[in-house]
């Protein structure tokens, strides 16, 4: 397997055949890993905020979770693959900081995780799993040619789901 596509934060890419994909710094963040399971094509979306009509000037619509998964999805699909054959995985949305309460202004994590789940559930696309919430970061690794969405955080043992 060669270098790993890196994807920025409030960023996604599209992921050639037999190559994998990554994002670091997931916090609050959520990455979104979706795959046509008949191509093997697959693409992630580093999604920082849950909605891109709360804020001004939001050209970047990769950043938000209403507007990235779309375009992940379309940009899949410009390429041939077939919504109905997608799945997706899922993970970050956590909690970062322990002054946080559930306020909705203040924890974006949870947010992110319900506007991804949200728009997923919209496009019909099952999230097949996930690994979201609590209270420390990830960094992922996917690859769309098994499906493999590596998990990676500090001080916990490597995950694959």
């Amino acid at each position: 397997m060669g270098m790993l596509i890196k994807v920025g934060m409030a960023d996604l890419k599209l992921c050639p055949k037999g190559q994998g994909i990554t994002t670091l710094g997931l916090g609050s963040c959520v990455g979104v890993a979706i795959r046509d399971t008949a191509t093997k094509d697959g693409g992630l979306a580093h999604v920082m905020l849950p909605d891109s009509t709360a804020i001004r000037n939001n050209s970047n619509i990769a950043k938000f979770a209403d507007t990235g998964v779309k375009e992940l999805v379309r940009q899949m699909e410009a390429k041939g693959a077939k919504r109905s054959r997608m799945t997706a995985k899922i993970a970050g949305g956590a909690k970062m900081f322990s002054f946080q309460n559930n306020s909705s202004l203040v924890n974006v994590g949870d947010r992110n995780v319900e506007a991804v789940k949200k728009v997923l559930a919209e496009l019909r696309i099952p999230i097949l799993a996930q690994d979201t919430g609590l209270n420390f970061g990830r960094t992922v690794e996917f690859f769309p040619e098994s499906g493999d969405f590596v998990i990676k955080a500090v001080g916990k043992p490597v995950k694959t789901i």
